[in-house]
């Protein structure tokens, strides 16, 4: 995956790409509307840049609470974008 507008066009075929990483991977099942195979890809992930894009997911699901404490978690405060757009930040984040 070399950039946000290849990663998007993935979303159109059945199949996962092959070789992305975990980040990546539950990127796409989350552009996919599979929160929860998206959400278990990363929920015993602990380093800083997994903690944030678990922040998204929670932050997505409506659980606002859960999404600051792993906001907290990588060291970084709820954005003030659209779900898309802090979605797009993160596959920019991780490509």
């Amino acid at each position: 995956m070399k950039n946000l507008k290849d990663f998007k066009a993935s979303l159109n075929n059945l199949d996962m790409p092959e070789n992305l990483s975990v980040h990546l991977q539950s990127l796409w099942l989350d552009g996919k509307k599979n929160w929860k195979a998206a959400h278990d890809l990363v929920d015993q992930l602990g380093d800083k840049r997994s903690a944030h894009l678990h922040a998204y997911l929670h932050r997505k699901e409506g659980d606002i609470w859960n999404a600051d404490y792993w906001y907290s978690r990588a060291g970084q405060k709820r954005p003030a974008v659209t779900l898309e757009e802090e979605w797009e930040q993160l596959v920019q984040l991780f490509i």
